[in-house]
């Protein structure tokens, strides 16, 4: 039985509570369907929505104006999920992802109107920023947003888009003019899926099952009501949206890693070999040490970070930064220590810790590489 919520003091009692029945949900409702997940899967992340919202899972991933984020609880929901199923993660983290700059700056029907539907699961939600020739550097945005009257005119591509073809409704990222220091003026926009002149350009397939693709506008009009926030304002709401949710990362990756410590201490206690179960040689035992020490290190500091958010009025950039460096790491040593311990049968196709040695290593890339992560703890320490 996992303890580490229920032992740690970054939590209160109804943070303890969520955890106990997220594992229980996880158990009865995730781990059941996670099977399904290499088939369709724009289909499992449709039931995954679903799901959730039934459940009442998604209030806690769609920001309100009216209440503070809770980063913990998403925390904890986000490791619980990725421990069975990463589609189900990335049906309850793209329901926030894609709507917290509409929580924090829409026009205020505009924004009632998205977060209700997004929160009871009647419309899926997309964060479109990343392009092919803009990934890390949002500056170098090339998508084109022009006014027209009382509308926006979109044109341009979007590449690498989770939940494309899948989703109802995106904020996307567009430039707007140039500011006077001569840098991309970027604003944000929501785009039903609806819109003339939106196409999902391609779907593209990955390395683990994840709805994903390209969008394409051409001459989108979109009514002016539908930015969010001034125009401008782009940059700083996509910053502060992965800035919101950069620690959660690390706590799937997290979910992640538990999952495979586990499997592991089971295959090493039932596993013979020369006489006896694997988790008797003490190279084994080394490693399942080095997996338990670097999970305990990671959660620590996932939590720390995610405490910090919800606690504390200064900024925690740096702790969110180190948080999903470290525990992203950490996940891809810790499932690479549980396929060695495998052997052979954690190479097989669609066994548990194959599954997630695909599944994890995209979060070392996504929503800021390691690479960025280090850049961004670094000048967090040279302001200080």
């Amino acid at each position: 039985m996992d303890t580490f919520i229920a032992t740690t003091p970054f939590f209160s009692s109804e943070h303890r509570s969520l955890a106990d029945r997220m594992a229980e949900f996880v158990e009865r409702e995730i781990e059941v369907r996670a099977a399904d997940d290499e088939g369709d899967a724009d289909e499992a992340l449709r039931g995954y929505v679903l799901l959730l919202a039934e459940n009442d899972l998604l209030r806690h991933s769609v920001a309100t104006p009216d209440q503070p984020f809770d980063l913990r609880a998403f925390c904890i929901i986000r490791e619980s999920l990725s421990y069975s199923s990463s589609l189900a993660d990335l049906a309850f983290v793209m329901q926030g992802l894609g709507t917290y700059a509409i929580s924090l700056a829409a026009t205020e029907h505009v924004r009632d109107f998205w977060l209700a539907r997004a929160r009871t699961g009647k419309a899926i939600a997309a964060f479109a920023l990343t392009e092919p020739d803009a990934g890390s550097d949002v500056a170098a945005v090339k998508t084109t947003a022009e006014i027209d009257d009382d509308s926006y005119i979109i044109n341009g591509r979007k590449r690498f888009i989770s939940n494309a073809g899948v989703a109802d409704f995106y904020t996307v990222f567009a430039r707007t003019g140039t500011r006077p220091d001569g840098r991309a003026e970027i604003s944000a926009f929501i785009v039903s899926a609806r819109m003339p002149g939106f196409s999902v350009a391609e779907k593209t397939e990955m390395i683990a099952p994840h709805p994903i693709g390209e969008l394409e506008f051409k001459n989108c009009k979109i009514p002016a009501e539908d930015m969010i926030g001034n125009r401008g304002d782009g940059l700083r709401l996509s910053l502060q949206t992965l800035d919101m949710f950069r620690a959660s990362v690390g706590a799937a990756a997290c979910g992640m890693a538990r999952r495979a410590l586990d499997e592991s201490l089971l295959h090493a206690k039932t596993r013979q070999q020369f006489g006896k179960p694997l988790a008797e040689h003490q190279l084994i035992q080394q490693k399942l040490a080095d997996m338990a020490t670097e999970l305990d290190a990671a959660r620590l500091l996932v939590y720390r970070a995610a405490y910090l958010k919800d606690t504390v009025t200064t900024g925690s950039t740096r702790e969110a930064s180190e948080a999903k460096l470290f525990a992203t790491e950490a996940a891809g040593r810790i499932i690479d220590h549980a396929v060695q311990i495998h052997g052979g049968s954690g190479l097989v196709r669609g066994s548990v810790v194959e599954r997630l040695y695909r599944d994890a290593r995209a979060l070392r890339i996504y929503e800021g590489t390691s690479e960025i992560q280090k850049l961004i703890i670094a000048n967090q320490l040279l302001k200080e």
